[in-house]
């Protein structure tokens, strides 16, 4: 008969819970201490007609939100599909978990985040600082309407 030496189980006894506990210390650190809400809607021109651009991504800069430790929230951003005017799935901390609730600014950009020509968005929508659209996560869905430039129109650009 074999007896288990008691130095050794209550090694065990005594390790594996703290084994556990730094596991969950390690998961916990990188979590995120936000909640997020999943948003859609669509982005037109005032007059509800479609921007023409073969790629538009959507930013949002979260302006509510504060610091939670070191954490601050992030950007959120999709693509609009510019056949339709929708959009849906915006990624903020993992794929496709929505905004940071609260306030954005929403800025509109192109392929690779560049302004879009301003003859299709006037140039400060390209710019955080700048750009006149706001949403909340209150209201949903959104419903984002450009200011639409002359050249846009159809009308001859007198600049």
């Amino acid at each position: 008969m074999s007896r288990a030496h008691p130095i050794r189980a209550t090694a065990i006894v005594v390790s594996l819970p703290a084994l556990c506990l730094l596991l969950l210390a390690g998961c916990s650190s990188h979590s995120d201490p936000y909640s997020y809400v999943k948003v859609s809607g669509t982005v037109t021109y005032d007059d509800g007609s479609l921007i023409p651009a073969g790629e538009i991504v959507l930013s949002f800069i979260p302006e509510t939100a504060t610091a939670v430790g070191k954490s601050h929230p992030k950007v959120g951003s999709c693509f609009l599909d510019t056949k339709t005017g929708e959009f849906a799935n915006v990624t903020t901390h993992t794929p496709h978990d929505g905004l940071v609730r609260g306030k954005h600014k929403v800025q509109i950009s192109g392929q690779d985040h560049r302004p879009l020509p301003t003859s299709l968005v006037p140039a400060e929508y390209a710019d955080p600082e700048k750009t006149p659209l706001e949403v909340d996560t209150d209201h949903l869905p959104f419903e984002i309407k450009v200011a639409k430039p002359v050249a846009a129109s159809g009308e001859r650009d007198q600049r």
